[in-house]
């Protein structure tokens, strides 16, 4: 009889993106033995994923998701999706392998018939990037100044339709120029409309993860474009996939010549959670234009070397950009 599991995880949609990878190479490697079930957050995740299977109470193990590798991420070279796999050998007490390194996230056939958010807007199929200009209040190390955002968006006018999403309630200041999503797009929605996206720049967040577990359409390339800008607050090895043009400034700083800082905050917010303590707010942080704080590694990244990391993505012939056509289709559409 094959042993009877419910993981559970109660972090962030991206934890849980990461995740899958995890539950494919336990089921890739032991086929059979065992059947899994999943409760927590973003359980839309697992839509029309082959090996989780509802499970009633009963002989069910009950198995809380972690990852403690991430307490050697700066002293080891491993990913994030490794530490999934190192708890779930440890647990279970099995040999685990990756056969894959990418998060496990499926499209149905329907969902992939379905006409995307961006065509049912424009009328028309075209290519787009996905773009996150903002970020969680409680890890506001990881955002980037809205005005350089805006810069790429301005710099790549006529050639990348750039749609807007974020989550309501997080920080995502108004750009100029987007299709702007913001808070319109659930879980699922957000799958369909980065399977159809031809690329996505991002702090890192769910959407990175998203952007390399999400299958591209037959006629698209095999990987999809990801420019994720990370500065240096978490190791490079802990998070980047080999196909994403990753950014970061790890061994720039002496609070990240070692490895990522992992430091929380910018400055306090006052909301009463430990991310305000002083371990865990940034050494050295910047004042931009306004009110917004970010972190000096992060300041260190510019525009321009976003915009030539998109570039290279072009610049081999597999992804087009706009025709005059498809921008102007887009034009009663922009913010």
């Amino acid at each position: 009889m094959p042993e009877l599991l419910r993981l559970h995880n109660p972090l962030s949609p991206g934890d849980v993106t990461v995740m899958t990878a995890a539950v494919k190479a336990l089921h890739d490697s032991h086929p059979g033995r065992f059947v899994t079930d999943y409760k927590g957050t973003a359980s839309e995740l697992f839509h029309h994923n082959p090996y989780i299977t509802p499970l009633r109470d009963g002989r069910v193990r009950e198995i809380k998701m972690e990852y403690p590798l991430i307490n050697f991420s700066n002293q080891r070279p491993r990913h994030f999706i490794e530490g999934y796999v190192d708890f779930l050998m440890d647990t279970l007490g099995v040999d685990i392998t990756l056969s894959e390194f990418r998060p496990d996230i499926y499209v149905s056939d329907q969902e992939r018939r379905w006409t995307g958010q961006v065509h049912s807007l424009v009328g028309q199929s075209i290519p787009y990037w996905i773009i996150v200009a903002g970020g969680k209040y409680d890890f506001t190390n990881k955002w980037w100044d809205h005005l350089r955002f805006q810069q790429v968006v301005r710099h790549f006018e006529g050639k990348i339709c750039f749609i807007r999403v974020g989550a309501d309630g997080h920080f995502h200041p108004p750009l100029k120029g987007v299709i702007d999503l913001r808070g319109k797009t659930d879980i699922r929605q957000l799958v369909r409309l980065v399977y159809h996206s031809q690329g996505v720049v991002c702090p890192i967040t769910f959407l990175m993860h998203l952007a390399a577990g999400v299958p591209s359409p037959e006629t698209s390339p095999a990987k999809r474009a990801c420019v994720a800008i990370n500065g240096g607050r978490e190791p490079v090895q802990w998070e980047a996939y080999p196909w994403h043009q990753f950014i970061h400034t790890v061994g720039s700083l002496e609070c990240c010549m070692e490895g990522g800082c992992w430091k929380s905050r910018t400055v306090p917010l006052g909301d009463g959670d430990d991310k305000d303590k002083p371990e865990n707010l940034c050494q050295s942080p910047v004042k931009r234009e306004g009110l917004l704080t970010i972190p000096k590694c992060m300041d260190m990244i510019t525009a321009d070397e976003v915009c030539r990391r998109i570039y290279l993505y072009f610049e081999g012939g597999e992804r087009p950009f706009l025709t005059k056509q498809q921008y102007e289709a887009t034009l009663p559409h922009l913010s």
